[in-house]
């Protein structure tokens, strides 16, 4: 007998993609009988509620709970209280699953007794010219980093994958899911899971889809997001996660100090214009790399520009809260991009 699998998503006004989640969970090529989801609604006021009240008439194994704080890391914890699974996998609205995708999971976490989480590789899925672009952007080392779910690479162990399938045990001996966290609440999770013993294991085999966003000004506010957030997880544990997330905001210091330097004498100008140079020189040849066909180069550019510009943006906001200041979260920051 297969393990029962709970497919948790957390979901808020997502009327334009929970259903195509929810039946590439019903198309898995693994034993209905042993598939189960679980969907925490925010109190969603579009067309979301409807449709997942229609669908649960036709999949008594689809249910929906709710979630009144609207919060992301809130709706995986509600979602986990009511698993019955022995695996739980955290899925994203936006998300498709490959019909092999459960059987892989349930697969390695048999065959890696070590790993409490295994995950694969993101097809990021685009639906305008502008998402795309950011699509390859997300796809391009020089654009993430060593992200393995996102860029792809060998099979191997890892610190962190998105939409793991999870040991329900380990998620409930770590306490589910940080609900202070606004952002990088999977990520401060997988830190956890690995400091307490358990090792995450990536195979891109194991393969989704993710609907990506198409605005520049959204990809920014997510990407400040990220690296604001990212420094609150940090002060809670002490300690930097990941050295990859310094990158940034060591490349927004520079360009920083350099303005100020050029502003107070334009001798020091070099200050600002070097690193300008190396990064569009790294960006240049990851995009010309990257960028199929190539009058997109442009926007390629511009998108690798987002993202770092807004990640360490976000990191120096943080460093200042939570660092300098000793502040709890800015308000403002517990809005969410959509």
């Amino acid at each position: 007998m297969k393990p029962l699998v709970t497919v948790v998503i957390p979901c808020l006004n997502e009327e334009r993609y929970i259903e195509r989640c929810i039946r590439s969970v019903e198309r898995q090529e693994y034993p209905r009988e042993c598939l189960e989801v679980v969907v925490a609604d925010g109190d969603s006021d579009d067309g979301t509620r409807p449709l997942l009240e229609a669908m649960q008439h036709t999949w008594s194994s689809l249910r929906v709970v709710n979630n009144p704080r609207r919060y992301t890391p809130v709706a995986m914890n509600l979602g986990i209280a009511e698993a019955r699974g022995s695996v739980i996998i955290i899925l994203g609205a936006h998300a498709e699953l490959s019909p092999d995708f459960v059987a892989r999971c349930v697969a390695l976490l048999d065959r890696f007794p070590e790993a409490g989480c295994v995950g694969g590789l993101i097809e990021n899925v685009h639906e305008n010219h502008t998402a795309a672009v950011v699509s390859r952007a997300m796809q391009s080392p020089f654009g993430v980093g060593n992200a393995r779910f996102r860029t792809g690479g060998k099979a191997g162990f890892v610190d962190t994958v998105a939409f793991g399938a999870y040991r329900t045990e380990a998620l409930k001996q770590l306490g589910g899911f940080d609900e202070q966290l606004v952002r990088n609440q999977d990520d401060e999770l997988n830190f956890r899971l690995i400091r307490a013993g358990y090792l995450i294991y990536f195979d891109p085999k194991i393969r989704s889809k993710y609907y990506v966003r198409s605005s520049f000004k959204k990809l920014f506010r997510q990407y400040f997001q990220y690296g604001y957030w990212k420094v609150y997880v940090n002060r809670k544990h002490r300690t930097v996660t990941t050295w990859r997330q310094l990158v940034p905001f060591a490349w927004v210091s520079w360009l920083a100090l350099g303005i100020v330097a050029t502003l107070l004498n334009r001798h020091w100008a070099p200050l600002l214009t070097l690193p300008l140079l190396l990064w569009f020189l790294a960006a240049l040849a990851a995009g010309l790399y990257a960028a199929t066909p190539s009058r997109d180069l442009p926007a390629l550019i511009r998108t690798f520009f987002t993202l770092h510009l807004g990640y360490g943006a976000g990191y120096a906001r943080g460093i200042y809260d939570f660092v300098l200041l000793r502040r709890e979260p800015s308000p403002s920051e517990h809005t969410l991009t959509r």
